[in-house]
């Protein structure tokens, strides 16, 4: 490849780096930082067990998942600070100091004592690891993207900036395969009381490799000439968002592109990944072995989509990535179910579960302080039993202080009224009536966790695959398109915010607010009505507002 170019408008550029080591330098950086990022959310279940282990099962794994989306909620803050350096000093420099926060900040979590040893002090001390790991995570892409981007040939940016796009996916993938293999090298029960620390220990290895690699680089081309030219911005955030006709491309970037778009890469990786561990209970070295499977099939996608996107534009992916998959999540989630737990999907169909219950005394099977044990009423004792099981169920309303039933295809089971039962005589009746539930489920044909045997892999490797080639569509040829939307001076900082604000709490926040909603309604199903909603609404305002980026100059 060329050393040297010219500008897109003709005037003579600084010299280029070799553009195959700009990609592999920035792509490999950027996905060990995501591999950081990722570990946490591929071992919620054990963190949970360690650091959330003083609340109910239920509230236990959603305060886990908020914990992961703390790191996510702070990423637009991050966004601003490193988005404002990288325009201010340079794009190498600070996605350079991003890296070393977010390793460290991994790297400690290995050594954070347990909510056993140390109580409150332990999830505190996680969340704010997360918050650290958020803010470097919001200085990061934005950099490598315009990096890559201000290298990239003009018809060939899509082509290149795909290759980070792929980052978060090896990234994860990454982290899945250092899981299974540190699952394999041991027994469960030492995975689940150390073993687990120890992807989080490797990342100082992967950490040293990233900071030598990034110290190959030099500064962007474009940014060098601004910086030479004494061009750059003075005040870039003022100029980003104090100015109309900038200020309205990053609501347009963010709720015509990257909103649905994160909705959609969330809910084919994580969301997936967590609905099979728990909520269909299959075993979660088997899990990750799955996923990981259908992203390695499914990343070359992100590359095919960004090299697509040079020649027949940036836009017509992007609607397509985000009308499909809110097309198509239900019926693939209800396949999910019945190729990966048969038996459950039989269950459900043959002998579908009904709580009846005076529906104004049921609580949230939420409790954020852990202090509600849901004995207290009725129904509160119901939904907890099914919602411990990972049962579907449907509500349906009684009178008002009518004591709560479940029906399990059409046996009815009543439920213990907590009003005239104190003490052991109220946690012996319900302990029988958990044990006269979980025996009727288990006649009805509801399994306690999904038979490996009867698992049909290919299936929902096909499935998940299918979700992460929706993903690659809207996700390869973005890149491009933010960086293309914005001028150089402010960049940076311009497309940060967008793109973190859509990815960390429009997609950070899914897996929590799925399963939030799970809780409330009893339908496993329900949650998917969350990307469903935020990807086609993104699609409307994608259609209307967005343009076409293709042949801008991005010199000026």
């Amino acid at each position: 490849m060329s050393t040297t170019s010219s500008t897109e408008g003709g005037a003579e550029a600084p010299k280029k780096q070799n553009e195959a080591v700009v990609i592999g330098a920035s792509s490999v950086g950027t996905m060990f930082e995501w591999y950081d990022f990722f570990l946490y959310g591929s071992l919620a279940a054990n963190i949970t067990h360690h650091f959330f282990s003083g609340v109910n099962e239920t509230t236990g794994f959603i305060l886990a998942l908020a914990a992961f989306a703390a790191g996510f909620i702070v990423r637009p803050f991050g966004a601003l600070v490193f988005g404002r350096i990288g325009d201010v000093v340079g794009r190498k420099n600070t996605f350079l100091v991003t890296m070393i926060i977010m390793g460290a900040s991994t790297f400690a979590v290995g050594f954070l004592p347990s909510y056993q040893q140390v109580g409150m002090i332990a999830p505190v001390c996680l969340v704010l690891l997360r918050v650290l790991q958020g803010l470097a995570i919001g200085g990061e892409y934005g950099g490598a993207a315009i990096y890559v981007a201000e290298h990239a040939p003009p018809n060939r940016r899509g082509f290149y900036t795909s290759w980070i796009q792929i980052t978060a996916t090896l990234g994860l993938f990454a982290s899945l395969l250092v899981i299974m293999g540190v699952r394999q090298a041991m027994t469960p029960e030492e995975f689940d009381e150390w073993g687990w620390r120890i992807p989080f220990l490797v990342s100082i290895l992967l950490l040293g490799v990233s900071i030598w690699i990034r110290l190959q680089l030099k500064e962007s081309p474009i940014f060098q000439k601004m910086k030479d030219e004494a061009t750059t911005s003075k005040a870039p955030l003022a100029e980003a968002f104090g100015r109309w006709s900038n200020l309205k491309f990053v609501f347009i970037a963010l709720f015509g592109c990257v909103a649905g778009q994160a909705v959609v890469w969330y809910s084919g990786t994580f969301y997936g990944l967590f609905f099979l561990q728990q909520t269909l209970k299959v075993d979660g070295l088997e899990a990750n072995s799955i996923v990981a499977i259908a992203l390695g099939l499914g990343t070359p996608f992100y590359i095919f989509f960004g090299w697509l996107s040079d020649r027949i534009g940036r836009k017509p992916l992007i609607l397509a990535g985000l009308i499909i998959p809110a097309l198509c999540y239900f019926p693939l989630f209800h396949m999910i179910t019945e190729a990966a737990n048969p038996a459950l999907a039989a269950a459900q169909a043959s002998s579908p579960v009904v709580v009846r219950a005076d529906t104004a005394a049921c609580s949230l099977q939420f409790d954020p302080v852990g202090k509600n044990k849901f004995d207290s009423k009725s129904c509160d004792i119901a939904k907890a039993l099914l919602s411990k099981a990972g049962v579907s169920y449907e509500t349906q309303a009684l009178e008002a202080g009518a004591n709560a039933v479940i029906v399990v295809g059409g046996r009815e089971l009543a439920a213990p009224d907590p009003r005239v039962l104190e003490g052991q005589e109220r946690a012996a009746a319900i302990s029988a009536y958990q044990k006269e539930v979980a025996a009727v489920l288990a006649e009805a044909g509801y399994p306690l966790k999904a038979d490996p045997v009867k698992i049909d892999r290919w299936m929902v490797i096909g499935i998940i695959t299918l979700t992460t080639i929706f993903t690659a569509m809207v996700y390869g040829p973005m890149a491009a398109m933010l960086v293309e939307l914005f001028p150089a001076r402010i960049r940076y900082t311009s497309m940060s915010l967008p793109y973190h604000i859509g990815n960390g709490w429009f997609g950070g926040l899914l897996p929590t607010t799925a399963f939030m909603i799970v809780a409330a309604t009893g339908n496993i199903y329900a949650g998917i009505w969350y990307p469903v909603i935020i990807a086609g609404f993104t699609f409307v305002v994608a259609l209307f507002f967005l343009p076409e980026t293709r042949h801008r100059d991005i010199n000026i």
